[in-house]
């Protein structure tokens, strides 16, 4: 009678798996470990996976589809955002109209949903970053940066078209810009073993990217708090006033 797979089973393969490509690397990965992690025997894994490729294999197939939805939602969604309320202009940057508010909380929440997928995926992530090289699967990450800037760099060009008075920034660069960033955030997910505040990072991403480093409030200049220093002569004219009887300073 053939045996079935179990469900669990692979459940718990693939979780030790993922531990154990972002320590090894795809390379260096032993399905012996995998199976002792996961506390079942190598039989128990061939009857889910031919290899330790094609359970890697697997989970890259499942990210990309997660990215590749998650791509496709945050696209919809802002062009629903610009036929109901037009994209918000410089003038709404500066006195954070409430259509700039709702545009940052739109994309804000869009990012969280992709700072969440990157933190349930980190294991992986950090497998494709720094663990694929010499294997089938070096070039996927980058495959995606390449992607990423690119479609960012499209929507970027879209709304500078709607608002001519953007500076003059190319495209691509802020696509790398903001992929460079995501992708640094990543790499230090998977160094960190509890969960960060992901939705304070994303909006402060957002108002990094779209305010600068600049603070909001104007800030005055501390000299502007100091007392204003009065030459010698005035300083010694106050005191004599104050004390008509103290002796006047010799000069040398």
């Amino acid at each position: 009678m053939p045996r079935h797979a179990d469900p669990k089973a692979r459940s718990a393969l693939i979780a030790s798996a993922r531990a154990e490509f972002a320590k090894r690397g795809v390379k260096g990965a032993r399905i012996s470990d995998i199976t002792a992690a996961s506390g079942l025997s190598k039989g128990a894994f061939y009857l889910h996976f031919p290899s330790k490729e094609s359970l890697f294999a697997a989970l890259v197939q499942r990210f990309l589809e997660e990215l590749e939805r998650l791509a496709t939602e945050r696209i919809s969604r802002m062009e629903c955002f610009r036929a109901d309320h037009g994209m918000p202009g410089p003038g709404d940057v500066a006195t954070r109209s409430e259509r700039y508010r709702a545009f940052l909380r739109l994309e804000a929440a869009l990012d969280v949903e992709m700072l969440e997928l990157m933190w349930e995926q980190r294991e992986l992530v950090t497998a494709l970053i720094v663990g694929s090289q010499g294997t089938a699967f070096e070039s996927v990450m980058w495959d995606v940066v390449d992607r990423e800037v690119d479609r960012i760099a499209r929507e970027f060009h879209h709304l500078r078209g709607e608002q001519p008075d953007t500076p003059d920034v190319d495209p691509s660069l802020f696509g790398s810009f903001v992929v460079g960033t995501y992708l640094l955030l990543a790499r230090r997910m998977g160094r960190l073993t509890q969960k960060p505040d992901l939705a304070a990072w994303a909006v402060g991403l957002q108002r990094l990217m779209h305010e600068g480093s600049l603070p909001r409030e104007p800030v005055p200049p501390a000299v502007a708090y100091a007392r204003p220093s009065s030459p010698p002569s005035t300083r010694r004219r106050h005191a004599r006033a104050a004390n008509p009887h103290r002796p006047p300073r010799k000069r040398p």
